[in-house]
């Protein structure tokens, strides 16, 4: 979806009910800064950083969103009631509409989307979404086990491929992930799937041995497919914060991160992470989670984030 065009009612619903703990933490920490109009005093302003600092945006970020509000209030007729949430809406609109190439997969190949990210952050659970996602549409898909040091992760994979009754490829436990990669990419090509998603291993990012595997998929995966991974899905935990910047940090300098997909934003009151982590490492974000079933796996649409942030 085009950026600034409105979501369906239903979406845009589930993404406000997603947004709803930081979207109240950050408005009752705004307090009267959200009625002032003409020249907001000291208090108000410190009020409006203090609530975006809650939600996590940053202090770089909070401070040039609070400057921003105060040069417009003092130019605005003091008749305009809502001078804060109009600032505040198109700013992060503006931060959050970081575009991306997205690399297209050529006719008839498949188009190999390799998942990424710290274990505990949803990573499976979003690539089985967007195989879910993907299958609802009408294109054939194929999933990848390459997590292939936590059983949990295989067995949580194959119990979604059952379902979904797509294949799933698989090694035994502990085995190299790359070589999964190498008959995946097979499968789908002998299939002529339409996608095939890969789910990787989340050890911590600091682990050496992790961004070396995951620099082979890469490797693997572009030998076997050309042009391939043709995307580079990084999964965050919305609920890590600030935290999750540095693993964002990290995946992209190794893993070639061409998108962001922020998880668990229903269960933390620091969504405005999301404007922390665009503004370092200039990625868009492709989707947000606000809930467990694969309809709550969302496209991003800033404009729509942004008026469930702010509006009252």
């Amino acid at each position: 979806m085009a950026t600034g065009e409105r979501e369906s009612p239903s979406v845009f619903a589930r993404l406000k009910r997603g947004l709803f703990m930081t979207h109240t933490e950050l408005l009752a920490k705004m307090g009267s800064a959200v009625k002032a109009t003409f020249e907001p005093d000291p208090a108000a302003l410190d009020a409006l950083e203090e609530g975006l600092l809650a939600a996590d945006v940053g202090p770089a970020t909070a401070a040039e969103l609070v400057a921003a509000v105060k040069a417009e209030a003092g130019r605005r007729d003091a008749a305009e009631q809502d001078v804060v949430r109009r600032v505040l809406k198109a700013e992060i609109t503006r931060r959050l509409s970081v575009t991306g190439p997205e690399v297209a997969g050529s006719a008839g190949l498949p188009r190999v989307i390799l998942m990424v990210g710290v274990n505990g952050s949803g990573k499976t659970t979003t690539t089985a979404k967007l195989a879910a996602r993907a299958t609802a549409s009408g294109k054939t898909v194929v999933l990848a086990a390459a997590d292939t040091f936590r059983a949990a992760a295989v067995e949580q994979l194959e119990v979604w491929a059952t379902r979904l009754q797509i294949p799933l490829v698989k090694h035994k436990a502990g085995s190299d992930p790359a070589a999964v990669v190498h008959d995946a990419c097979a499968i789908a090509l002998a299939r002529k799937a339409d996608l095939l998603f890969v789910d990787t291993a989340g050890r911590l990012h600091t682990k050496h041995n992790l961004m070396e595997e995951l620099s082979k998929i890469r490797r693997v995966a572009a030998r076997s497919v050309p042009g391939a991974p043709h995307e580079v899905l990084l999964v965050l935990d919305a609920v890590t914060g600030m935290n999750g910047i540095a693993q964002a940090r990290e995946f992209t300098k190794t893993a070639g991160v061409t998108g962001l997909v922020l998880t668990k934003m229903d269960g933390t009151a620091k969504g405005g992470v999301i404007l922390a982590i665009v503004r370092e490492l200039t990625l868009p974000v492709r989707y947000v989670g606000v809930g467990e079933t694969a309809d709550d796996l969302l496209d991003f649409d800033a404009a729509a984030f942004a008026e469930a942030l702010v509006d009252d």
